[in-house]
């Protein structure tokens, strides 16, 4: 039986610390192992007993414990590499932030901790607690397309007031094709990680069985969802679309309906003329994420169509209308926002980001 860990006191401020450190998913393995051991030494476990049950070596229970009893919180720091302590100063952070503005080593895309340790030739610990203490992320991309459209303000205010302030008996309808969606068959389901985590697991072959075009009108007011497949986005469809779509209002109402500037959207003045209830508006250039039905194209490739095996294109067409059908069970309208991004933003010049 081993001995008695040393007694030691944690205060309530200390106590509710440590435990936010625990329940913590950003924190490193070493901070939340360290935190148990105080959190133990407080029990009546031997420091044995808590070796074992953290599977570690009585001597770290020790030399924390110790730590904590001197220190305090303080003293659970990483000293962030040995003989080195004082590296995680305002030098090395300046250092870190100049050095992603350069380009990193050949055969490298980005920087990441490792080669930035490398560099500096300091403890890699020390360059991610210096990120994470920026908000820096070397991992997690961002992107946003700008439109160059001249003409954009003008194009974007008119769309955006048709969301939130549509004409008087008129009908604002959001319209789009997503083309190429494949029918693949593959094998899916569970499996057990060597880690013990249990994930969705994808067989590496597939077999594919052709491709279809959806077409798909998403009416703002309520959320609701028309969609037609078809063999290919060439004009004829999308005016039989459009057709079965504009005959499910009343003749007697006005049809907004937004588009991106793609050339099958286009150049429809003959149907435009015989449907003189139906306005099109079209989206600046490289603004199609204006489009409302673009954010409904998203739900469905993530709930519908990502994991799905499908052994023929029919099997595909009948997964898509069964998401249509369940989408109109319940439909509800989007509250569409979007962060005002300016080309200039996207610039090397992190340092000046962080001071």
């Amino acid at each position: 039986m081993g001995n008695r860990a040393r007694q030691i006191n944690i205060g309530r401020k200390d106590r509710e610390a440590l435990e936010v450190v625990l329940r913590s998913r950003s924190e490193t393995r070493q901070r939340i192992e360290r935190a148990k051991i105080v959190l133990l030494c407080a029990t009546e476990a031997t420091v044995s007993d808590i070796a074992e049950e953290l599977e570690t070596y009585p001597n770290k229970v020790i030399f924390w414990r110790d730590r904590y009893a001197e220190r305090g919180l303080a003293g659970l720091i990483d000293d962030l590499g040995r003989g080195r302590p004082t590296e995680n100063g305002e030098e090395v952070r300046r250092k870190i932030l100049e050095l992603l503005e350069t380009l990193p080593p050949n055969g490298h895309a980005t920087w990441n901790g490792p080669l930035i340790a490398g560099k500096l030739k300091i403890n890699v610990h020390a360059v991610w607690k210096i990120l994470r203490k920026e908000g820096i992320s070397l991992e997690r991309h961002r992107s946003w397309c700008v439109s160059t459209d001249p003409e954009f303000a003008a194009k974007a205010a008119d769309i955006v007031g048709l969301y939130l302030d549509p004409p008087l008996n008129a009908f604002v309808i959001c319209v789009d094709e997503k083309p190429g969606i494949q029918a693949l068959e593959r094998k899916t389901g569970y499996v057990e990680t060597s880690s013990g985590k249990v994930v969705r697991g994808y067989q590496s072959t597939y077999k594919r069985h052709g491709t279809l075009n959806l077409f798909a009108a998403l009416e703002v007011a309520t959320g609701k969802v028309q969609g037609k497949t078809s063999s290919s986005k060439k004009r004829e469809y999308f005016l039989s679309f459009m057709e079965s779509v504009v005959t499910s209002y009343p003749a007697d109402c006005s049809i907004h309906v937004v588009l991106d500037n793609y050339s099958t959207h286009k150049r429809n003045d003959e149907w435009l003329a015989k449907h003189p209830n139906v306005t099109f508006h079209f989206t600046p250039t490289s603004a199609s994420w204006l489009n409302q039905v673009e954010i409904w194209f998203c739900l469905l490739s993530r709930k519908a169509l990502k994991g799905f095996s499908a052994t023929s294109p029919a099997d595909l067409r009948i997964q898509i209308q069964r998401f249509i059908r369940r989408t109109n069970q319940n439909p509800v309208p989007f509250k569409w926002k979007k962060r005002d991004v300016k080309n200039g933003q996207l610039k090397n010049t992190l340092a000046n980001l962080r001071n």
